[in-house]
């Protein structure tokens, strides 16, 4: 089930959070960019101090613990500064 699961991300290019049960870490924002057999290659950014490095890792299938995927985000600015379009319907636009 994880296979396929780890397929559909990486066909949908969607960024997922990565366990890693022998590291006991989390890998942030991977894209899996190939899954060959049971090894797998995420792709991520990671920032160090004012430095950002772009790392590529092959983990095996059987270490990795849990994958976690973003389904959406609200932003949680002030509804009075969100952009909206001058000509949107009346029933459609946001009560202030």
């Amino acid at each position: 089930m994880l296979h396929r699961k780890l397929y559909q991300f990486c066909a949908e290019k969607r960024p997922v959070w990565v366990f890693l049960r022998d590291q006991q870490r989390w890998i942030e924002e991977a894209l899996i960019t190939e899954i060959e057999g049971d090894l797998v290659t995420l792709h991520y950014d990671a920032e160090e101090d004012d430095e950002t490095h772009s790392w590529e890792e092959s983990v095996r299938l059987d270490s990795i613990g849990a994958v976690s995927t973003r389904l959406s985000y609200v932003n949680r600015s002030d509804m009075a500064e969100l952009p909206t379009a001058e000509d949107c319907p009346e029933a459609e636009r946001l009560s202030s």
